[in-house]
C-alpha cells in the first residue's frame, strides 16, 4: 500500500511485527474492569502522542479514527 501524498499521518504499516505489537496491547487490557481499560487506553494515547510530537498527523489521526457519522461523506 502506497503512502497518500497528502496529509502528515503515515498510513502505510511500520511495524516490523505487528501481530506481536497487537497482542501486547491486547494483553496488556487483560483483568481491567471497562474503567480501568478506559484510563489505561487514555494514559497510552497520551504518551504515544507525545512521542510523535506532530500536531497535524495527530489531528489526522482523530479524524481517521473516528467513526463515521450517518449522512456525512468518509473521506478517509
Amino acid at each position: 500500500m502506497a503512502e497518500a501524498a497528502t496529509g502528515a499521518l503515515r498510513r502505510s504499516l511500520n511495524l516490523a511485527r505487528p501481530d506481536e505489537i497487537y497482542n501486547a496491547i491486547v494483553d496488556a487490557h487483560k483483568d481491567l474492569d471497562d474503567e480501568q481499560c478506559r484510563a489505561f487506553d487514555a494514559r497510552l494515547i497520551l504518551l504515544l502522542v507525545n512521542h510523535v510530537g506532530d500536531a497535524d498527523a495527530i489531528r489526522e489521526a482523530l479524524a481517521a479514527a473516528r467513526p463515521e457519522r450517518e449522512g456525512e461523506p468518509n473521506d478517509r
